[in-house]
């Protein structure tokens, strides 16, 4: 048996968008026009043998368009970690709404790892309605065809080892080829939902997010993610704001920018 690599793994906040509850959940709380805002981050797995990046984020021009406060580019973030994205070998697309699936080109080296389910979701029929293509950037779908074409997107048909100690899920719900990531890390296999859940609430209140393409696929997903995670403790959803409060920094002048998800989170 191959003995999995133990994983550092990190959340690095490059952005936050000021709402209201009743933007982030699909049956509202009261008073659902308390302020809710979600952040947006990037993430890195960190083994001896490899890092690998989850999702690429936004531009500041993206951020411009549509209204989002950018902090940072987040590729240029991970130099934050030591990481530089001309020599990132992988990279994993949970989806490819304008938030996850930007700045390709910033990875010169990089495998994209994707669904096949996604692929097929942002190039195919629904794509013709404009409530569902909204949270696409044309840009960036055309971005990850040339990328294709260079060879560098790797496909995956539901859930896959990614590599020893990291793994890739298949949920649909939020988009139809919605993926997560599992990491061993020294406390356990810990998960990276991504968007299978923007908010611990949205999960915990099975409250689901309304930017959805199906939500019982999205409901079951939370159900997986519970299944696939150490503990509850061990699940960290994909905007959740709390993440930089619950998970020590890895020094004192990254406090608030970037959280080390491979060690104990403090909640109360």
């Amino acid at each position: 048996m191959i003995q999995p690599d133990t994983y550092e793994l990190y959340a690095i906040k490059y952005g936050t968008h000021d709402r209201t509850a009743a933007r982030n959940f699909m049956n509202p709380p009261d008073p659902h026009d308390a302020p809710y805002p979600i952040d947006y981050y990037v993430w890195a797995c960190v083994s001896p043998s490899r890092t690998v990046i989850v999702d690429t984020g936004f531009d500041k021009a993206g951020a411009e368009e549509r209204g989002r406060t950018w902090f940072r580019c987040p590729v240029e973030s991970l130099k934050l970690i030591g990481i530089d994205a001309a020599e990132v070998t992988d990279v994993v697309i949970t989806h490819m709404h304008y938030d996850h699936g930007g700045n390709l080109d910033k990875f010169p080296k990089a495998t994209f790892h994707i669904q096949d389910q996604e692929a097929a979701y942002m190039t195919g029929r629904y794509m013709r309605y404009p409530t569902l293509r909204h949270s696409y950037d044309i840009e960036d779908v055309c971005g990850l065809i040339r990328e294709l074409y260079d060879d560098r997107v790797e496909f995956h048909d539901g859930d896959s080892d990614l590599f020893p100690g990291l793994t890739l899920h298949r949920v649909g719900g939020h988009t139809q080829g919605m993926q997560f990531v599992r990491a061993w890390t020294q406390r356990g296999w810990v998960v990276l939902a991504s968007d299978s859940m923007h908010l611990y609430a949205n999960w915990l209140d099975r409250n689901p997010y309304p930017t959805v393409l199906h939500i019982g696929d999205m409901m079951e997903g939370h159900r997986k993610v519970e299944r696939l995670a150490e503990t509850p403790d061990h699940v960290v959803p994909g905007h959740d704001p709390r993440v930089m409060d619950y998970y020590p920094a890895p020094s004192d002048d990254l406090a608030g920018i970037v959280a080390r998800l491979d060690l104990a989170p403090q909640m109360d």
